[in-house]
């Protein structure tokens, strides 16, 4: 453990020195945590944030759907909510549902309750937590469309109801900083579980078709710059099939890097890099990351 997570205060979630994130996140690539934290409930995460030393080093990950963790790990302390986090309660036409909880599984509840409009989260990966940091989306609609309010404590253990000003959606982003997310609400409109359930599996078989759903990978790579899809800039570029390593970009899907079996982050994050190079050289446009990089590098590798 190191010197930063040596006085860590009582909980009553769990504590795990050393933890391998690899295991946890998509891309099955990258580095361990100093100290991975799973938190008993949302009292006990205010609990630890209210007393962690000052200077500890803290960050958030959910399911890893779209997060690359660098191979030297991420130091200090990993917050990780458990399945205690992930209820899913209907309320008329909203949904409450807690960060854990995965996005398909809300679109699943919505439809078996007759609330239309929460669909697209059925081909949203991730959790609720990580969905509300990115207003993550897709088939042109985004959290911001459907959110009501989200629950959070800030780095000094207060809780938080945010309403949708407070969040500040905009294209991948929301604004609050420092805040980790414990529950959201969501509304969506009436209809027929079975007209819900059918556009669901359109959009399912339609993601199905266009991407790596079955790869190792870190979904949407870069986001679409104004006016441009990063997929058409990048396949243009000639990056379709561009490998580092075991890393490669999609030959399915040119905005998706894979993990092909053995692939470093140091790989991922090359590979990344110079597809980003490729297309400024032949576009003059700078490609965003949409993937959230996170950590720090193995001592002496360059990316």
């Amino acid at each position: 453990m190191s010197r930063a997570c040596d006085m860590l205060p009582p909980v009553r979630g769990a504590y795990v020195s050393g933890a391998a994130l690899k295991d946890l996140v998509w891309f099955r690539a990258g580095g361990p945590a100093d100290v991975l934290y799973r938190p008993a409930d949302a009292d006990d995460l205010a609990t630890f944030l209210f007393a962690k030393p000052a200077d500890l080093d803290v960050s958030v990950i959910g399911v890893g759907s779209n997060l690359l963790v660098r191979d030297g790990g991420i130091p200090g302390v990993v917050i990780r909510l458990p399945s205690a986090f992930a209820e899913i309660k209907i309320e008329g036409t909203r949904i409450r549902a807690g960060a854990a909880a995965l996005d398909a599984n809300v679109a699943r509840a919505a439809a078996e309750a007759g609330i239309a409009g929460l669909e697209f989260l059925r081909g949203v990966p991730g959790t609720v937590g990580g969905a509300l940091k990115m207003n993550a989306g897709c088939y042109g609609r985004e959290i911001k469309d459907i959110f009501v309010e989200a629950t959070g404590v800030d780095a000094k253990g207060d809780k938080h109801i945010l309403s949708a000003d407070e969040m500040g959606f905009s294209y991948r982003r929301s604004r609050p900083e420092g805040i980790v997310y414990v529950e959201a609400v969501f509304e969506g409109v009436t209809d027929e579980p079975a007209a819900i359930k059918a556009r669901m599996e359109k959009l399912v078989e339609q993601r199905e078709t266009s991407q790596p759903t079955r790869a190792k990978t870190g979904g949407s790579t870069f986001k679409n710059p104004e006016g441009h899809k990063a997929w058409e800039l990048i396949d243009k570029a000639g990056c379709r099939g561009l490998k580092h390593g075991d890393a490669q970009v999609s030959e399915k899907h040119t905005n998706f890097l894979i993990n092909l079996g053995n692939a470093t982050a140091a790989d991922i994050e090359g590979l990344g890099e110079d597809v980003r190079a490729r297309v400024r050289a032949k576009f003059a446009i700078e490609l965003e990351w949409e993937i959230k990089r996170v950590g720090v590098p193995l001592e002496g590798a360059a990316v």
